[in-house]
């Protein structure tokens, strides 16, 4: 059964709220982000078991109810999301002042800044490769320290020794050709 078809009158009940507010409506990542001038506020969506609002600065919500979470503790910063298996269990009041909350947040500039680490440590796997490739080395260095980043957190993210040697010689060649990892991707 489709999740946006299961959790219908909870979508409708969140929708009917939202719109009260001066949120504009978009598509973002497959779902309904809500934003305010070009901002992401909050979005909406359904899941197997719940249906969420996904509050994109939830960090800085007082949280009143304590209701939000975090859906990973330790990697997801800024986002926090409140869960709903029932439109019998949604209040309409709450659920707005959490909203207003975002939305004056919003319209204050409160954005989440990751922490700027100067530091990159390179994992041991990195660290052979550079040390039998000049030129590999070379190239690594002259990436954004944002590219070497995103590099060694994908071979970090291996669990096993074989992926984390596989996906060293994936991104090898893009390394030399001074290619991030996720530029396809961007604009």
């Amino acid at each position: 059964m489709n999740n946006n078809k299961k959790w219908q009158n909870e979508l409708e009940f969140l929708r009917a709220i939202i719109i009260k507010t001066e949120l504009e409506k978009t598509k973002k990542w497959g779902g309904e982000v809500y934003t305010l001038n070009n901002g992401n506020v909050l979005m909406i969506g359904a899941f197997k078991n719940y249906v969420s609002i996904w509050f994109f600065n939830g960090v800085f919500l007082k949280d009143p109810y304590q209701v939000l979470v975090n859906s990973q503790d330790g990697k997801t910063k800024a986002l926090r999301h409140w869960q709903f298996t029932s439109v019998e269990e949604m209040d309409e009041d709450k659920i707005m002042e959490y909203i207003q909350e975002a939305i004056e947040n919003e319209k204050k500039g409160l954005k989440w800044k990751p922490e700027k680490s100067d530091e990159i440590e390179i994992p041991e796997i990195l660290q052979e490769a550079f040390t039998s490739d000049k030129s590999f080395k070379d190239a690594f260095e002259e990436l954004t320290s944002f590219k070497q980043k995103e590099y060694i957190e994908h071979i970090d993210s291996a669990k096993r020794e074989v992926t984390k040697m596989s996906r060293l010689e994936k991104i090898k060649p893009m390394i030399l050709e001074g290619v991030g990892l996720n530029d396809k991707y961007r604009k």
